[in-house]
């Protein structure tokens, strides 16, 4: 049953002590170094998926050290921020670690940004220091000019004319211990920009408090003892990084690996690498999910793997037993965004039901609630809300310099994720789609996830994303767009026999009257589909 014996027991006497100060290098990552200095931290896996480092809390804490002095002599100090665009390496915790040290407040983001999306974050957070690999930097220099408050440029893996190596940096300064600013549990810890599923980023800034928070997810949805060694498969610049590669893990003090995978994952080495490592508690987007299951899993090695989790999107039924019948382990869902911990999960102690994005996290006040503030009935579509009294660690206060979209999301002392479920009798809840995403056709309320857990099931269909189509009959019509699986190529025959398997295993209003065969869709860095483009493509 693991870190939970009884869901009800732990939700009444679960609780976590948020201290006036708190500093997560010192209070986390010091003490971890202090009590074993020699336990490994962190495994990474270099691009090449074989070549493999480990690095000891000692070891961190001293490129934590490292790291502070460095920033501190390039005059950067508590509140300044940090952007961090770097791919799956070890300079990304010296980034992170060493801002925390000194209360400067980091930045994370993806690889995929482009200039423009540099300067935009650059210019709307007043960064004082730019961290990027080599392809970063190229695209950085486009923009350099239009960047005023850039003082500091650090490069993670080459050389380059306007920049300075970070390793050498690094190298060139005392691994002697440097001092800990003595930050607020309410002062700025990070901050992050939303992927923008169906808009603009948003700049969301956490306190200090949040990486306590993420003890609800390292401890009750990952299942994390010191034990464990840990696999979240996710981009540094995604949220999910702060989720499954950092506080919580180390938190509870197990060992995290990170691989930096390049380019398309090798998902075969990614599985082998699971029993080579000793991986215990592995965490994936459905997206990854999705593409084992066209494996021959049977043939891999599951003999470490005790428990697996997965986020991003709810995971669709099917993919779900298709991998629990050849590892032995359920992938547990679990939902939350980049302005929370994790909300609602299942977990090893209850029982699964397949499709449901499972119960409110211990700590977590979650409900479906309508546009009033007023708790749905039950089976009664509606808003995923978070009560916000009291206000629940990890929560984030709004969004920074953008005081009309944080009023929109707070009101009747509840935060509105945005997302529309149902809740059953028994408080499990059941996800519908984004409220953006929610298809209005013919006087019927359809969410896309239904219908693509629907398709999944049919043989032909590796991944499926489902939107809305204006009709003028209709309102909207359901549009599929459908990736295949291996030996399927498109045809009339084979879109009819899909339409005629969604009518006979969901309600027939919802099958898609349109599909278009595709070879990728449009996603976020975390994963997520991003409906709103194939929406603006039909249109």
């Amino acid at each position: 049953m693991g870190n939970m014996t009884s869901y009800v027991e732990t939700c009444e006497t679960f609780r976590i002590d948020i201290p006036e100060h708190f500093n997560f290098v010192r209070d986390v990552m010091h003490a971890r170094s202090a009590e074993t200095p020699d336990k490994v931290a962190l495994i990474g896996i270099e691009a090449d998926g074989t070549t493999i480092n480990r690095y000891t809390f000692a070891e961190l804490t001293e490129m934590s050290n490292r790291m502070a002095h460095l920033l501190r002599a390039n005059g950067v100090g508590k509140g300044d921020k940090v952007f961090v665009q770097v791919p799956r390496v070890v300079e990304f915790y010296a980034a992170l670690l060493g801002s925390f040290q000194i209360g400067a407040v980091p930045m994370p983001a993806t690889t995929q940004l482009m200039g423009k999306d540099q300067q935009y974050r650059i210019n709307r957070s007043d960064a004082v220091v730019v961290i990027c690999d080599e392809a970063g930097a190229e695209r950085f220099d486009t923009v350099r000019n239009s960047c005023p408050t850039v003082a500091t440029a650090l490069i993670t893996d080459a050389e380059r004319d306007g920049w300075t190596h970070l390793g050498s940096a690094l190298a060139a300064q005392t691994a002697d211990a440097a001092e800990v600013e003595n930050t607020l549990a309410t002062d700025p810890l990070l901050l992050y920009f939303t992927s923008g599923t169906t808009g603009g980023p948003k700049m969301v800034q956490h306190t200090g408090s949040y990486a306590l928070g993420h003890e609800i997810t390292a401890r009750f949805w990952h299942d994390l003892t010191p034990d464990d060694v840990h696999w979240t498969v996710s981009d540094t610049g995604w949220a999910k990084a702060a989720w499954g590669k950092l506080f919580g893990q180390w938190i509870v003090g197990c060992t995290i690996v990170m691989w930096n995978i390049v380019g398309k994952p090798d998902f075969d080495r990614m599985l082998t690498l699971i029993p080579e490592l000793g991986v215990t508690t592995f965490c994936a987007p459905p997206t990854l999910y999705r593409a084992f299951a066209q494996m021959d899993l049977a043939s891999y090695d599951w003999s470490t793997l005790r428990h697996c989790t997965s986020a991003g999107e709810p995971l669709n039924p099917e993919v779900i037993e298709t991998w629990r019948s050849a590892t032995g382990t359920t992938p547990y869902d679990g939902y939350g965004q980049t302005e929370t911990v994790c909300l609602v999960a299942n977990y090893p102690s209850e029982p699964v039901k397949p499709g449901s994005m499972g119960l409110p996290a211990p700590g977590m006040h979650v409900d479906v609630v309508d546009d009033d503030g007023n708790v749905c009935a039950d089976d009664v579509e509606g808003n995923i809300c978070v009560r916000t009294e009291p206000r629940p660690i990890g929560l984030f206060d709004g969004y920074w310099r953008d005081e009309d979209k944080t009023a929109q999301v707070f009101q009747h002392g509840w935060y509105y994720t945005g997302d529309r479920a149902t809740r059953d009798s028994d408080g499990y809840l059941w996800f519908v789609g984004r409220a953006d995403d929610v298809i209005l056709s013919a006087a019927y309320r359809i969410g896309p996830f239904e219908v693509e857990s629907s398709l999944i099931e049919h043989p032909a269909v590796m991944e499926t994303a489902v939107v809305g189509k204006p009709d003028a009959d209709r309102g909207n019509i359901v549009k599929a767009f459908i990736i295949l699986a291996a030996g399927y190529e498109p045809s009339d025959e084979l879109t009819a026999e899909i339409q005629e398997h969604v009518k006979t295993t969901t309600a027939p209003y919802k099958y898609p009257r349109e599909i278009e065969y595709v070879t990728d869709l449009p996603k976020t860095v975390s994963g997520k589909i991003r409906r709103v483009e194939l929406r603006e493509r039909d249109a």
